[in-house]
């Protein structure tokens, strides 16, 4: 415990009970950060600081003014920006011909366009201070296939290609810029599919390491990206138990219930 200690740290994607987000940030307040998290809901982001001894703010990713007020209170609190991680996600799942307007403008706003401003808003700092890390979480579905998933697939894909650009254009500023893709991981956006009988031993029998991933396996990853020991930019990290060598199921395997059981899941 400790690799992370007085470091500053955002976390968006962390309003859910018991999700990604807010398991990464229990972890690193465990190992001695500053952690502000962040999403839509205020009442879940109040209780959830105070269970960490951390602060919180009121940020929808797709807003830009709302990103830039999250990292002028961070700032304000700490002074510095050492860390953020975009845990934001929507787990929409919708045949590729059937993806309205609506549902692609909304997967774009919130899984690329979002995220590129977050990153922006968090870099003018970083320069200015040093260096830090940015921590994107990706999926394993930006490199393997997966039925009914393009546009969440696409904007994951796009958002890891930026988080290489970071990393080449700002390492002279000491800033490192990373991807971590989970593979399915059981979280409240996650639930209805991996409650599903039968999907998680779909899932299971192609991960080289016997079982499909959990959230504290991403906060562990997290850890390491964050801390000082981390000389390692530009890269995506596969913290899915050997997935990526293999493949997702199909939909024949998961039944096509599980489509509709994710439509609708956002964190």
């Amino acid at each position: 415990m400790g690799q992370l200690k007085d470091k500053s740290v955002i976390i968006i994607g962390a309003a859910g009970n018991g999700n990604m987000g807010q398991v990464i940030a229990q972890r690193f307040a465990d190992e001695g950060a500053k952690v502000l998290v962040a999403g839509r809901h205020e009442d879940e982001l109040k209780r959830f600081s105070q269970t960490i001894g951390g602060s919180y703010a009121l940020c929808d990713i797709t807003k830009r003014g709302d990103i830039d007020a999250m990292v002028d209170q961070t700032l304000s609190l700490h002074g510095k920006v050492d860390v953020a991680i975009n845990a934001t996600g929507w787990g929409l799942m919708t045949p590729f011909i059937e993806t309205s307007e609506d549902d692609l403008n909304k997967m774009v706003d919130l899984q690329f366009k979002g995220p590129y401003q977050f990153c922006q808003a968090v870099l003018k700092s970083m320069s200015e201070t040093g260096g830090g890390s940015i921590i994107q979480i990706s999926s394993a579905t930006a490199t393997i296939m997966l039925a009914d998933h393009a546009a969440y697939m696409g904007t994951k894909a796009g958002v890891d290609h930026v988080i290489r650009c970071i990393a080449n254009e700002f390492g002279k500023d000491g800033i490192r810029a990373n991807s971590i893709s989970p593979g399915l991981t059981a979280t409240p956006m996650t639930a209805g599919a991996v409650g599903t009988p039968g999907v998680v031993e779909a899932f299971s029998k192609e991960y080289p390491l016997g079982r499909v991933g959990t959230s504290e396996d991403i906060a562990a990853a997290a850890v390491f990206l964050a801390s000082d020991d981390c000389f390692m930019t530009g890269q995506n990290l596969q913290v899915n138990g050997g997935l990526t060598l293999r493949r997702n199921p199909t939909r024949e395997e998961i039944g096509a219930s599980v489509a509709q059981v994710m439509a609708g899941k956002e964190s």
